[in-house]
């Protein structure tokens, strides 16, 4: 089967690298929509603007036509986007889902587009989009997984592999890791921050490489908050997602629900982003902090 039209449904971070990948594959037609397509104060907007692509006013207009559609929606959004390309959506055309939703979530979005014809593939994007972009590793699962596995290689999602047939295993596989990642990110911001408060962060970071054994502790610290600054409230929707599937195998979220707490509270401070290493990147956190401390007072 060839593909030679790709709907692409959100165009956040991942849509605007995927954009700029496919666009250079010969003879392919990329239709793109989102909610802020033609919000031209938008940076969706400008991005689409600046691309090779089609902007469509709706997901099923986008949707028409399509060999493949790719959901890179937020993650709540998950079951409704699915529902949303389902008018334009042709018979056995391929949903491929990137979002960092339950297994749950996944299942439910599976059953919609199944039930209207369609193909769905669960995608779990196992790495941060860049800087590897199409060749991010991505497990693929479900009955269609395996077949669209050796399809998705020609354009260019070399990491792209087939992982199970079983629907929401991907999904718990890359929520479970976000228990993790993203827990560390918050760890780490909440350490740190308070180290810098006591004036005892090098002994702290100096202690952490004793235990975590890391070539640049206090690098390796300034990015991972940097993560939570950047993409704190995106992470925050997927640590939902991820209580979500920890409560579902019968665990209370205590962690999880947490991580989600501190992913959504960092972006308030992403002026700190502008400054250069790590105890500056604290300092400039903590003076907002303050700031907004007195403001409140």
């Amino acid at each position: 089967m060839t593909i030679s039209t790709i709907a692409l449904i959100g165009f956040g971070e991942v849509g605007q690298v995927l954009a700029t990948e496919l666009s250079q594959q010969p003879n392919l037609t990329l239709k793109v929509y989102d909610l802020k397509l033609f919000d031209n104060r938008s940076i969706v907007a400008k991005a689409a603007g600046a691309g090779h692509v089609v902007r469509c006013r709706s997901a099923a207009e986008a949707a028409k036509g399509a060999d493949l559609i790719i959901s890179a929606v937020t993650a709540a959004q998950t079951e409704a986007a699915a529902k949303s390309v389902v008018l334009g959506l042709k018979p056995g055309a391929w949903l491929m889902d990137l979002n960092s939703a339950s297994p749950e979530a996944k299942i439910a979005a599976a059953h919609i587009i199944e039930g209207a014809t369609g193909r769905y593939v669960e995608a779990s994007v196992m790495s941060p989009i860049e800087p590897k972009r199409l060749a991010s590793p991505i497990l693929l699962g479900g009955p269609h997984a395996e077949m669209f596995a050796s399809l998705i290689g020609a354009l260019g999602f070399v990491g792209a592999t087939y992982y199970s047939d079983i629907p929401g295993r991907a999904a718990a596989t890359k929520l479970c890791r976000s228990v993790m990642i993203k827990g560390l990110e918050a760890l780490i911001s909440e350490s740190l921050l308070s180290a810098r408060y006591y004036g005892v962060e090098d002994v702290v970071l100096e202690s952490l490489n004793n235990l975590f054994p890391h070539p640049d502790w206090e690098g390796y610290a300034r990015y991972m908050i940097s993560r939570t600054l950047e993409h704190g409230a995106r992470r925050s929707e997927e640590m939902r997602e991820a209580a979500k599937t920890v409560a579902e195998a019968g665990i209370i979220p205590w962690m999880s629900e947490a991580t989600a707490a501190r992913q959504a509270w960092a972006p308030d401070f992403a002026l700190a982003l502008k400054t250069e290493g790590l105890k500056p990147m604290l300092d400039a956190i903590r003076e907002q902090m303050h700031n907004r401390k007195d403001a409140a007072e």
